[in-house]
């Protein structure tokens, strides 16, 4: 996998993407070629900003893949659906294309290139698609992985490479685990063992014991290690996978001796910056679309415009976080209650606002006074906090650093409305602490566009 802004990507990804930029910016060249000739072409080319406008349509191209979760195909269930999101994405970009020439022809390239090159793209990525599908389903082109466990995490690791074929691992056993625990390391070298003789071989061990004391294999481990397999942990294949750090399994030693979890001070003041200047930019956006958007909540039930409530911040500290109002002046008559799917103390606009995310604008003034980063943890209300910092390990991390508007938990998981989804956003919030740098909030910030575009995870 290829480490960017501190997120694995499978390889496979990379090279669909790299590949499918080649042949969007080759079907546009190909379609001038075929319809100016090679000096012509090249005229337009170098005097008519031709590379320009194929590197934009590119650009383009791959923006609306990524919008179609193209690139992420564990959220596509059937393979249809590939060919289906293929189609809808040339449809808008025709129709986009379409608009600007309109609009501003001096876009345009020569007569019928683009149309010629939409056709040659259309073509070309249904081919390459169905080409990258059969790729990857050779077993030659797989990693041969054999998990050493028979447990939970065990069968969490198998289940999720049955599922991942962007992974490139092929599960060829994991090791069943005997009743008595004296057996089990003996039962573990003899698999091992056998494994080294296999061909062809195996190519990684994934230890997924719930509990290694007296069971590890180590001599066996070392001879495969010596021979070129690659040994590793459940946990650091999970990160990777999932982006989110597992609390089954995690103990003090994963902070102590983890690469990760520094917070420093010059680190924290370049976010700080590019928190201050984000949120001074949305704010300055947004200042037209305010006398629009106070007019909709106050036509919409009585009561005022803004809504305030007490968050955590940084330290465990309380302060005030500022909202549009989206419920009724009564929702909480009979105390605090976490958001729900179609809330039914939300008004109608209040359940628009909600899923376009417009409640949150008025975050961003906790964001320029410092209460709030544009990215991290999303804050707690101090009703749930002594709960959750009860039941969830390591809860009360997510206040070493400031609270965010957008989070890495928002962009991959969603809203959490009971304690075990508090759990799971709690794995992807430690996994941002871990990994935090600006890079990463810089992608989280590109992410949360698509989120709110699709409407995922609001409430």
């Amino acid at each position: 996998m290829i480490r960017l802004f501190n997120v694995y990507y499978p390889t496979r990804t990379i090279v669909l993407l790299l590949c499918e930029a080649v042949i969007v910016s080759g079907s546009f060249l190909l379609a001038m070629l075929a319809l100016l000739g090679p000096l012509n072409t090249s005229i337009c080319l170098s005097y008519e900003y031709g590379w320009l406008k194929i590197a934009s349509l590119t650009i383009l191209t791959l923006l609306f893949s990524y919008y179609f979760d193209l690139y992420e195909p564990q959220r596509i269930s059937e393979r249809w659906e590939i060919y289906f999101r293929l189609l809808l994405v040339l449809g808008f970009l025709s129709f986009l294309l379409s608009a600007i020439i309109y609009f501003f022809p001096a876009v345009d390239m020569a007569n019928y290139v683009l149309l010629l090159g939409l056709m040659f793209l259309t073509l070309g990525l249904l081919i390459w698609r169905s080409a990258y599908e059969w790729v990857i389903g050779q077993k030659i082109f797989r990693e041969r992985v054999y998990v050493l466990g028979d447990g939970p995490r065990a069968h969490t690791i198998v289940d999720m490479l049955k599922a991942r074929k962007d992974a490139g691992m092929e599960v060829v056993g994991f090791g069943s685990v005997p009743v008595e625990t004296t057996d089990r390391r003996e039962q573990f070298n003899k698999s091992l063992k056998a494994l080294r003789e296999q061909n062809p071989g195996i190519n990684r061990v994934i230890i997924a014991l719930e509990d290694r004391r007296g069971q590890l294999p180590l001599r066996e481990l070392l001879k495969l290690r010596f021979d070129g397999v690659v040994i590793e942990e459940s946990g650091a294949l999970l990160e990777r996978l999932t982006g989110k750090l597992y609390l089954d399994g995690l103990h003090p030693s994963s902070f102590i001796y983890s690469e990760g979890f520094r917070v420093r001070p010059s680190q924290q003041i370049a976010r700080r910056l590019v928190s201050t200047l984000a949120a001074a930019a949305g704010l300055l956006l947004f200042l037209p679309f305010l006398p629009f958007v106070v007019l909709m909540v106050r036509l919409s039930s009585p009561g005022p415009v803004f809504f305030k409530q007490t968050r955590v911040g940084m330290g465990g500290r309380n302060f005030t976080v500022y909202k549009f109002r989206t419920m009724r002046t009564d929702a909480e008559a009979k105390g605090a209650k976490w958001a729900q799917l179609n809330d039914p103390r939300a008004t109608k606009v209040g359940n628009f606002m909600r899923k376009v995310r417009l409640d949150e604008v008025p975050q961003l003034w906790n964001v320029l006074k410092g209460d709030m980063g544009f990215v991290g943890p999303r804050p707690e209300r101090p009703e749930f906090v002594p709960e959750l910092a009860e039941k969830i390990p390591y809860f009360d991390l997510r206040h070493m650093i400031r609270p965010g508007l957008t989070g890495w938990a928002q962009v991959r998981y969603g809203y959490g409305a009971t304690l075990e989804q508090a759990r799971e956003k709690l794995e992807y919030d430690l996994y941002y602490i871990k990994h935090m740098t600006l890079g990463l909030d810089l992608l989280i910030m590109f992410e949360t566009i698509k989120t709110v575009v699709r409407r995922r995870g609001s409430q």
